[in-house]
């Protein structure tokens, strides 16, 4: 399964299970992913819920890239992007906390995964990111946009996002980003750590201020459909994918 859902007492605990493939998403994860929020939801006995990559290198390097290979129009992007969105908005609902333990990669899809998280537990060997500026020549949904901005900040998420750049597991907990950061050896017990600490708070309290931090967050949330469907619906972005298999270098023409 590329998505193995576990319960272990008052836990629920996702984890992403394409390691070969350093967990990239397909859309199927993604739908497996929202059904995992409805279980979180519907079971008054899960009060925390966990997620995770399978392996040592991600936790998730983005979205599979032949998940693509079909896309003919910006109308496309378009429903891609608003799914993701959808998905997204239902994790950073979940009523429980919930916590993202981090090695490796976390790029793409993966770093919007873990920005509506509630904590983020990370080893010195993550990675995160958005490189597509240099990859697919795609773009993001403006819902994906705001979280970067909202953690990062404007400038520092500008910088990532331009320069194609990868920040460390100690670039992200300068940033805020990584509440807690440890050795890779160390993850899985400062993770277990983390989630004790949420297991013993209120959780009407907790519940509370995420329900509020993400609604201030959302509140001033612009459309940006136009950015999406020019992008994916670009020549740049066709070329891209074509290429991405055999590693060929891409001519950006902006159009």
């Amino acid at each position: 399964m590329s998505v193995v859902v576990e319960q272990e007492g008052p836990v629920l605990t996702v984890t992403f299970n394409r390691p070969d493939k350093h967990n990239a998403m397909t859309f199927e994860m993604y739908e497996s992913l929202a059904e995992a929020c409805e279980r979180a939801d519907s079971d008054d006995g899960i009060r925390a819920m966990v997620l995770r990559g399978a392996g040592r290198q991600a936790f998730v390097s983005g979205t599979d890239i032949t998940q693509f290979q079909q896309f003919e129009t910006g109308a496309d992007g378009l429903a891609y992007e608003q799914r993701i969105a959808e998905v997204l908005t239902r994790l950073e609902d979940v009523t429980v906390p919930t916590i993202a333990v981090i090695r490796g990669y976390c790029v793409g899809a993966g770093i919007a995964i873990a920005a509506v998280c509630d904590l983020r537990v990370a080893a010195t060997s993550a990675r995160f990111g958005v490189p597509i500026a240099r990859t697919l020549g795609n773009c993001l949904s403006m819902n994906t946009y705001s979280l970067l901005v909202h953690h990062l900040g404007p400038s520092r998420a500008m910088d990532m996002l331009l320069r194609a750049k990868l920040l460390t597991g100690g670039d992200a907990k300068a940033a805020g980003f990584v509440h807690e950061l440890c050795g890779d050896d160390d993850l899985a017990r400062t993770a277990t750590a983390v989630v004790g600490t949420v297991l013993r708070n209120s959780p009407l309290s907790m519940w509370a201020a995420k329900q509020a931090i993400a609604r201030l967050r959302r509140a001033a949330l612009p459309d940006g459909d136009d950015i999406v469907s020019r992008v994916f619906g670009s020549d740049d972005f066709h070329a891209a994918v074509a290429a991405f298999d055999t590693k060929r270098q891409v001519n950006w023409k902006g159009r």
